[in-house]
């Protein structure tokens, strides 16, 4: 039964995206994040098609029901500085234009950081950039789905109410989607530490952005206390939300289709990948067993 959770982890690209594919099924991942090409650089030479080809053919590809990608950490959509955002639009199209040769359904983007120049005038900007770089790629399939953040700085996108106006506010509102984060959500202030909690955040979430919009989870233990407003991801158990949150998202039917994968900190042999799939896949196991002895005739 757990083999149909779409569960998995970022995986890293070293040595070509299709590299990610093997690391990813090294684990028994169901699903996959990565980055399309170094996060830490703006740019980088356009994919070669014996690279994308690679990736679309690879054999293992099949045993990943979800891949998507997320954008590199240097794009800020609300930056001030003209050629930090010139290089922000650039950056977005040509990473959008990747996921998009790479057949992948949506790039999650951190909104941005207003960097002082206050909230309202930071949203617009993004709203205005996201405009020009979608309108730039008119033919482009892959979306752009929106993170919500911990709001730490002047990170915009830590409430419900900020990625819903970004959302009503572009011209191709339908490009857009959001993925939520367990840890931003956390240390923004929406609590998730219980199931009860988790339904209300949701039912804002619902009431706010809709839940048609959700297409990915990031499952992160937070190691800064909630609504501390700090992004410091921790192992699933580990850190201030508990259990919980956790056992909630995996059973819930409502995220079954819904790919939800790790960002907590790793080294190269994904050891600590397999410790926190571990403990998510105990949970979605424990409900199977509950299942199948309530089916069991008496």
């Amino acid at each position: 039964m757990t083999k149909e959770v779409l569960l998995g982890a970022h995986m890293s690209i070293r040595g070509g995206v299709s590299m990610a594919i093997e690391r990813a099924n090294s684990i028994h991942c169901t699903a996959m994040q990565i980055f399309v090409k170094n996060n830490m650089q703006w740019f980088a030479p356009p994919l070669r098609q014996q690279e994308i080809r690679a990736f679309l053919n690879h054999l293992q590809r099949r045993e990943l029901l979800s891949i998507f990608a997320h954008a590199n950490y240097l794009i800020n959509l609300a930056a001030t500085n003209p050629q930090f955002h010139a290089n922000s639009i650039r950056s977005l199209s040509e990473e959008l234009t990747r996921a998009d040769q790479l057949r992948l359904p949506f790039l999650v983007l951190h909104p941005g950081a207003h960097l002082g120049a206050g909230e309202e005038a930071g949203l617009e900007q993004i709203v205005e950039s996201i405009d020009r770089v979608l309108t730039g790629l008119p033919k482009i399939k892959t979306r752009i789905a929106l993170e919500t953040t911990a709001g730490q700085g002047s990170c915009l996108g830590s409430s419900f109410e900020h990625l819903a106006y970004l959302i009503s506010c572009v011209r191709e509102p339908e490009r857009l989607c959001v993925c939520l984060d367990t840890a931003h959500v956390f240390a923004a202030g929406y609590d998730i530490s219980s199931e009860a909690a988790m339904r209300k955040t949701l039912r804002e979430f619902d009431r706010v952005i809709g839940r048609d919009r959700l297409v990915a989870i990031h499952l992160n233990d937070c190691k800064t206390a909630f609504g501390s407003r700090v992004d410091r991801h921790e192992h699933i158990g580990k850190g201030r939300i508990g259990l919980d949150a956790f056992r909630f998202i995996i059973r819930n039917r409502r995220f079954h289709k819904i790919p939800k994968v790790l960002e907590t900190p790793k080294g190269k042999d994904l050891r600590e990948d397999v410790m926190n799939l571990k403990t998510l896949r105990s949970l979605a196991e424990s409900n199977d067993e509950a299942r199948m002895a309530n089916a069991s005739p008496r």
